[in-house]
């Protein structure tokens, strides 16, 4: 019954009205994900694998911080670049409609009422929304990149997106990293509690990401837990194998 309550609360006409009001922030969710995933990942496996091969720490931690670093820059200008893209392309798309809009105003006029058709809309219906939309110049070049492209206007901005990314990866790289900066540690302890310590990150980014999405918990920390595991067995088989290769 509260919930309901609440529900209701929400879906009164000023609550919908203010709700819609505000501008929706853009989500940087999937770049803090990915940057710690992957910054979580390419570390443990260089430890790993260092590791396998028989490094001493200080050659891990090198390696690592030189990956954390190297790696986590060079993903954060990748996510820079591609997202300037989509803007410079959803930017195209959007002159070209204004371009179309001002040169073929019928035209325009007429893909609104077929992309409205299709939605069910007929009769003096259908036309008095083609009427209010195309009287207004901006909600008429929204509607048709939003409709015909299915892309929104606005994107993420490229910079905020870059340093999510970066900052994400770094954070959750690092800490693959903290046993070998702990003296007096022994190089079995090191590793045990570098697995620990990424394992858990593992789980905790599964259960942030499920948490925001609304899913469950446990699987989308399985998930990445699993994900992020087996990219570290991996690295430490192969470093493992090239020491016995090369018998160092």
């Amino acid at each position: 019954m509260n919930v309901r309550k609440s529900l209701e609360a929400q879906h009164s006409p000023d609550a919908i009205r203010l709700r819609l009001a505000i501008a929706p922030a853009q989500g940087y969710l999937g770049d803090a994900v990915l940057g710690a995933i992957d910054g979580c990942v390419t570390t443990f496996a260089i430890v790993a694998g260092a590791v396998g091969a028989g490094f001493s720490g200080g050659v891990v931690v090198i390696l690592g911080f030189a990956n954390l670093i190297a790696d986590g820059f060079s993903m954060a200008v990748s996510n820079y670049l591609g997202t300037k893209s989509e803007r410079e392309r959803i930017e195209n798309i959007r002159l070209a409609e204004d371009r179309q809009i001002e040169e073929i105003p019928e035209g325009e006029r007429e893909e609104i009422r077929q992309i409205f058709i299709r939605k069910g809309f007929t009769g003096e219906v259908l036309e008095k929304i083609v009427a209010t939309i195309t009287a207004n110049r901006p909600l008429w070049l929204e509607t048709m990149v939003r409709e015909e492209f299915g892309i929104e206007i606005t994107g993420r901005q490229p910079s905020t997106a870059a340093f999510v990314t970066f900052a994400a990866f770094a954070c959750a790289g690092i800490l693959p990293l903290i046993s070998f900066l702990i003296p007096h540690l022994e190089g079995d302890a090191r590793f045990r509690i570098s697995a620990l310590l990424t394992a858990v990150t593992f789980g905790l980014i599964g259960v942030a990401k499920g948490i925001l999405l609304e899913r469950s918990i446990w699987r989308a920390g399985l998930e990445t837990l699993l994900t992020g595991g087996g990219a570290a067995v991996l690295a430490y088989a192969v470093g493992a194998w090239l020491r016995y290769l090369y018998g160092a």
